[in-house]
């Protein structure tokens, strides 16, 4: 399932967020596809408002779709893509990601995105465990006491999936890519955090 790992600094601050949202009295809009299962959520208040959704316009990424890659589709209500949007006046997140497969191997992928990723800045590569569309996402981007302590790390797992990611914690691109078969699987995600003197 794709899902920001750490998202608000974990769950719990996401739970807390949406616990004062519906506090504050709210508007609750559920959209099901047409398989009946949840396809849009938007939960408005006065003071902000959460929207999750399965539908993803890569574009919103901020990176091409590999040529000839296809989207995975949903298995066991595991989510291949998703589209969440928190807004408040003093807090914002934005993540978009989406898995997709190839038919070619990882060294081709890795060489497009490094290139596709090099228009943001310095590509950091790392070699990790899976994680899809999981993302480390900073939270406190208001402190600007430590002008590094918010750039882009590589985690102490190792493993098979190369992750290629530019930019830093509060506003990152990122694809991961693994081999599967004789092919390849990926994600490309987009992550944006904001405080309350920043836009998304």
């Amino acid at each position: 399932m794709i899902h920001p790992k750490h998202l608000a600094s974990s769950s719990l601050v996401l739970a807390y967020l949406v616990g004062i949202l519906l506090l504050t009295g709210c508007n609750i809009n559920e959209k099901k596809n047409e398989k009946g299962g949840d396809k849009k959520v938007d939960i408005t208040t006065p003071i902000g408002g959460l929207h999750v959704s399965n539908d993803v316009d890569v574009r919103d990424i901020g990176l091409p779709i590999y040529p000839g890659a296809r989207p995975v589709q949903k298995d066991d209500n595991n989510e291949k893509s998703a589209n969440v949007n928190i807004s408040t006046s003093w807090f914002g997140l934005r993540v978009v990601a989406q898995e997709f497969e190839s038919d070619d191997p990882t060294d081709k992928l890795i060489s497009y995105y490094n290139g596709e990723l090099n228009k943001y800045g310095k590509v950091l590569r790392c070699q990790t465990t899976w994680h899809g569309g999981d993302v480390h996402v900073n939270t406190e981007s208001g402190k600007k006491d430590d002008k590094n302590s918010h750039e882009l790390t590589c985690d102490k797992s190792n493993g098979d999936t190369v992750e290629l990611k530019v930019g830093t914690e509060e506003n990152q691109h990122l694809v991961a890519i693994e081999p599967k078969g004789k092919g390849s699987k990926f994600a490309l995600v987009y992550v944006r955090v904001r405080d309350k003197d920043t836009t998304i």
